[in-house]
């Protein structure tokens, strides 16, 4: 077979990918050729891409090339997979064609690029969301994912024309480019030119013609509601007047929570916070804050749930920062584990134990797993050529050295990884590098080292992530930067340090070095359940009943996906391995990077003095939830997203829903007779309830979000059409419709108390408390909208559950946290023995200063010794946190 393909073509993309899939299957020569070259004889146009087939015969459509391949691979046809070949020829490709054209030849943006397509593309993530399955025909990849993955791949690949609310077309636009036929397509195709690489092929060809009246609105509501069926209607009648008796009985609470056989058992964790900082609001949201969501759901659905996480203590920062601040290291743990704990505590963070890994139970465990992969053969000793600064007397840790990226240039890359370019680094290979603590150049001294022979343990690995991966929630990010350390090959990887403060290396003549915080910190979670219950091993060695979620930032993946599963595989001791792996990319703040010392963004601790409640934060950290892509903190759009989703939107439809019951009603919800339209109404909430249900199934956090505001503005829509405050005056017809608005109405305000519980649980709490809600309703949140608060419910007083954000004061706080707070309003950042120090030194100089005023010394030679005591007196009020006076001068008369 000869397949012919031309640089530029679109329909060389899937074609690529189709035919990558099959490789191996028959020989195939690929040739490129000119988009002016007809291939095919009999053809009145010249026509790419073409498949010559053995026989002499030639395929020249695209999804015709693509099916072929995928014959070839075994695939067989299904109807779902023919439709979505239809359509997309007869809907996304006009529209796509109209698209690219705008944008590569007339150099056209943003909405006019975007206008023609965004019907297709809505079509798509709906379709995705509804079926909650990662792909377009089910479970597994199909030829349909590939041609319509290759048809947008030119498009899509610019961010900007992936609207950010469509979170299931970008999930699975994000899995189909991340894998390596669709990767090797692209570069093939696109060769790193990105969309304008197409621009000789379009603009040879015809202009496409106009698809005047073929937009819609951007709004899907009046089409869904539109093609309810009437057996989804009956349906959600008849689960909604089941109410209250329809819900499961509560499960019975542990202490402690064990995993229970037969039933779903959920572990979660979030990443251990290094122990020697505060968190910023990145790092809330990357970890804590959105495995926090998902531990509340899952307790919502009944689901036996055991959520963890604790302080990261041990290694090189947490010595240098106890340089610092002169306290032991034991001693700084203890400061910030009190910190860490006191801020989450703060937002709300449902952990059922928060712990630390500077425990006993560490070491014993760590050592154990040692032990058992040194008796396999999975340990390695060789001589390790490492970087050691002289001026702090110290070997420097991966992380406390910076230099230039020697695979990219990035000019702030540290001693392990490369923040720009993703690449892993051996800190003697940095360009100029710098010790973080000094600033001095370090120097490259040998040391003998222990590794973990990860390529030894590579086949393991890989055995299991073939059974993990398909049909699990691994995010997009995951799975890529797996595949990406797998296809580069495993190398193995130092485990040990030259330090003091870590898990001691239970080896001889290895007695002065610890275990590499990546080695160790991991097994944190084991050692912090096992703190929390000494029947520990029911969780963390049960993998046959237990449901383990890790929630992360993308830069920890590695570990968590490669080191600690290759740790555990090699240990053989049937230890639970990670079942969902949740990364999220970073978030930014404004335009930037958070930095404390430059005193640029919100942390954790600052967060409590902004006078904005914790939920606020919740809401928008989740609201801007970085699942795809990174995203950006950003005030003004904090104060927006307040002011128009919480206030005007949810706040507003709740408060009314409950005003209208305590002013037309005297606090008890009034008798419904549901019309046609309340019904259908009813059977929306359901299905945007489920598809609620579908999306934090897979634990996309920020989506789900968006269905409890779609829900809150049909409440809204429905009480303004309806217009209970007018129908309340009039005959008895018109009271009993304002009567079964408004019980309709706080039906639904009551259900978005449950499923607002997981984002913003004070709030919640505050509704179900207004409404009176029954405790069984407070603690299930069922699949189907059911009716909870029946006619004759007494609800309480009810009160407005948002306050608005000021512009003045919104800008306030935007210049308070945009650099030099750190300076402004210093904490407490010195021990004891560095204000003892000083104290002795401010002594000291003002009796050199008494001592020349009694002399009466040169008056320069006063001023000079002033100037220096004024100086100490300043760095002494910064150690101890007090906050800096401003000298009085004398007045001039």
């Amino acid at each position: 077979m000869r397949l012919f393909v031309s640089e530029g073509a679109p329909g060389s993309l899937p074609v690529l990918a189709a035919a990558g899939r099959a490789q191996g299957r028959a020989e195939l020569l690929i040739s490129t050729v000119g988009p002016e070259e007809c291939v095919v004889p009999f053809l009145t146009r010249p026509k790419v891409p073409v498949l010559q087939l053995d026989s002499g015969n030639y395929l020249f459509s695209t999804s015709a090339i693509c099916r072929y391949f995928f014959l070839l691979s075994g695939w067989e046809q299904d109807d779902l997979t023919n439709q979505w070949l239809e359509w997309e020829a007869t809907e996304l490709q006009p529209a796509l064609s109209a698209a690219l054209y705008y944008l590569v030849v007339q150099g056209k943006k943003g909405e006019d690029v975007l206008g023609p397509v965004r019907r297709a593309l809505m079509h798509i993530d709906h379709s995705l969301s509804r079926r909650s399955c990662p792909f377009l025909a089910g479970e597994t990849e199909s030829l349909a994912d590939i041609v319509l993955w290759g048809a947008l791949y030119p498009l899509l690949q610019d961010p900007s024309y992936l609207p950010e609310e469509l979170g299931a077309l970008h999930s699975w636009f994000q899995t189909l480019s991340s894998q390596e036929p669709c990767q090797r397509a692209a570069e093939t195709v696109l060769k790193q030119q990105g969309v304008l690489a197409l621009r000789p092929y379009l603009q040879k060809q015809p202009q496409p013609g106009s698809l005047e009246g073929r937009l819609i609105s951007n709004e899907p509501e009046e089409e869904e509601l539109a093609t309810l069926s009437e057996e989804e209607i009956a349906v959600a009648v008849a689960a909604w007047e089941k109410g209250l008796e329809s819900l499961p009985p509560l499960r019975p609470q542990q202490n402690p929570v064990l995993p229970v056989a037969g039933e779903r058992n959920v572990l979660i964790t979030s990443a251990l916070p290094y122990v020697n900082n505060v968190p910023h609001l990145g790092n809330i949201i990357g970890c804590v804050l959105s495995a926090d969501v998902f531990a509340r759901y899952s307790r919502l659905r009944q689901w036996n749930t055991l959520y963890l996480c604790g302080t990261d203590e041990y290694g090189t920062a947490t010595e240098t920062k106890a340089m610092e601040e002169g306290l032991t290291p034991q001693e700084i743990c203890d400061k910030y584990h009190v910190i860490h704990a006191d801020i989450y505590r703060w937002f709300n963070i449902s952990f059922d134990f928060f712990g630390r890994t500077t425990t006993p139970k560490q070491t014993k465990i760590t050592q154990d797993i040692f032990q058992r992969l040194l008796a396999r053969g999975f340990v390695l000793q060789d001589t390790v050529e490492q970087l050691r600064c002289e001026h702090c007397a110290r070997f420097l840790a991966d992380r406390f050295v910076e230099g230039v990226c020697p695979f990219c240039g990035y000019e702030e890359a540290r001693g392990d990884q490369c923040d720009k370019c993703g690449k892993l680094i051996n800190a003697i290979e940095l360009k100029k590098p710098q010790c973080k603590v000094c600033r001095s150049c370090p120097v490259v001294k040998s040391s003998q080292h222990l590794f973990l022979d990860l390529p030894k343990l590579g086949a393991r690995v890989e055995e299991w992530l073939e059974k993990t991966l398909p049909g699990s929630d691994w995010t997009p990010n995951a799975r890529f930067i797996i595949r990406s350390w797998l296809r580069d090959g495993l190398k193995p990887r130092c485990i040990t340090r030259d330090l003091k403060w870590g898990t001691p290396v239970p080896l001889e003549g290895f007695e002065d070095k610890v275990f590499y915080v990546w080695f160790d910190a991991t097994i944190g979670y084991l050692s912090i359940t096992a703190n929390y219950t000494d029947q520990w091993e029911k969780w963390w060695k049960n993998p046959e009943q237990v449901n383990l979620y890790q929630f992360m930032a993308k830069d920890n993946v590695p570990f968590h996906g490669i080191v600690f599963p290759s740790s555990a595989l090699g240990a053989e001791d049937n230890y639970t391995l990670v079942s969902h792996l949740i990364a999220t990319e970073y978030l930014n703040y404004e335009d930037g990077k958070f930095s404390k010392s430059r005193g640029v963004g919100v942390f954790g601790d600052m967060a409590q003095d902004t006078g904005i409640p914790a939920d606020i934060w919740r809401f928008y950290l989740l609201y801007i939830r970085p699942e795809g892509q990174d995203s950006a903190f950003s005030w003004t759009d904090m104060l927006f997203k307040n002011n128009s989703e919480l206030l005007n939107n949810l706040g507003n439809f709740i408060n009314r829903a409950g005003m209208f019951v305590s002013k037309f009603f005297g606090g008890f919800v009034p008798e419904m007779v549901l019309t046609s339209d309340d019904q259908r109404l009813l059977t929306h909430v359901t299905l945007e309830l489920q598809h609620y249900h579908q999306l934090l199934e897979k634990v996309r956090i920020r989506d789900a979000l968006r269905s409890i505001l779609t829900i809150s503005r049909h409440g809204n829509q429905y009480i303004q059409v309806n217009e209970p405050w007018k129908r309340i005056k009039g005959g008895e017809a018109d009271r009993q419709r304002a009567g079964t608005v408004t019980g309709l109405a706080v039906n639904i305000a009551a259900l978005l108390s449950v499923m607002l519980q997981p984002y913003m649980p004070t709030v919640s709490a505050t509704i179900q408390a207004q409404l009176q809600l029954p405790p069984p309703a407070c603690s299930i949140l069922p699949t189907n909208f059911l009716c909870t608060l029946p006619a004759g419910h007494q609800i309480g007083m009810v009160s407005p559950l948002f306050q608005k954000l000021e512009n003045d004061q919104i800008e306030s706080l935007k210049q308070r946290f945009s650099g030099g707070q750190a300076k402004a309003s210093p904490k407490t950042a010195a021990g004891p023995q560095q204000i003892q120090a000083l104290t002795e030194e401010v002594t000291k100089q003002g009796n050199i200063v008494r001592e020349l005023k009694a002399q009466k010394a040169d008056k320069n030679q006063i001023a000079a010794e002033v100037a220096k005591l004024l100086d100490l007196k300043k760095q002494l009020a910064q150690a101890e946190g007090k906050p800096l006076e401003t000298p009085k001068g004398k007045k001039k008369k």
